[in-house]
């Protein structure tokens, strides 16, 4: 019980798996329960890939960080950040350019509780507990902060997270806020599940995710794209992880099975 009072919220529903433990699971974290455990199989069942793309996902991640702090960025806004695990944008960030400042976003229990237990002592990094899909809401608090300039570029986030958007939720126009609401020269970086890819094993992990309290939508490479109004892409454009500007020496990865498209634009 110590052990779980040290980093799990008392009103917690342990029963109810979250897609944010799940995809701690998949990386090999150890902040998730039961529950998560038994939907990640079931996940993996639906999808055998699954450990692989949670780690091409995080693999782009740091990638996109690196381009943006390549091409100046020095503040970022993580959308639907997670549960900490190794390779934060924080830690990422500041490693390649000391003083960077983040800002993460997510409203689940757990994730927020242990970002808030790893950035305790950094001051240049907090956590907002706050639905990205209210972007009003959002950056009322994150300009709270103090810790974001928003007539500096802005590198926003959304890496993994879009495919827990609803079309009802008008996901495009969730982009469009985040979007007007930085400078241009600002950038967005963005993956999340396709049915191009896959479609039989979308199918599967579909209909596992609505047993948890994080259905999942995937989406067209089109419809990807379209999130990306007011952007100009980066080369190479929206394509699948392993192919957005691999790293020298890298070990070539089957692309047609990376389950998620990704991609980064540049505010116009």
């Amino acid at each position: 019980m110590a052990d779980r009072l040290s980093w799990v919220p008392d009103d917690v529903d342990t029963a109810l798996p979250s897609a944010a433990r799940l995809y701690d699971y998949l990386l090999g974290g150890g902040h998730n329960f039961a529950a998560d455990r038994e939907l990640a199989e079931r996940f993996l069942l639906a999808q055998p890939n699954g450990r692989t793309i949670a780690r091409l996902n995080r693999a782009f991640l740091r990638r996109a960080v690196l381009h943006l702090v390549d091409a100046g960025v020095r503040q970022f806004l993580d959308l639907g950040s997670g549960i900490p695990t190794v390779g934060n944008v924080h830690e990422i960030a500041q490693r390649a350019a000391p003083g960077a400042r983040v800002v993460y976003v997510d409203f689940e229990d757990v994730a927020v509780a242990h970002s808030r237990m790893i950035l305790g002592d950094d001051d240049r990094s907090t956590v907002v507990q706050q639905d990205l899909t209210e972007p009003d809401a959002v950056l009322a608090e994150v300009r709270a902060t103090g810790l974001l300039d928003f007539t500096e570029p802005v590198g926003v986030l959304a890496v993994g997270v879009f495919h827990f958007v609803p079309p009802g939720s008008d996901p495009a126009g969730v982009v469009a806020a985040y979007r007007d609401a930085v400078v241009p020269g600002s950038y967005l970086a963005l993956s999340q599940f396709t049915s191009d890819l896959q479609p039989e094993e979308m199918a599967g992990i579909e209909a596992v995710m609505r047993d948890s309290a994080n259905p999942m939508y995937s989406r067209t490479r089109a419809e990807i794209t379209a999130l990306f109004d007011g952007f100009e892409l980066v080369e190479p454009g929206v394509v699948p992880l392993p192919l957005w500007r691999p790293e020298e020496g890298a070990a070539e990865e089957d692309a047609d099975r990376s389950g998620i498209l990704a991609g980064v634009g540049r505010r116009t």
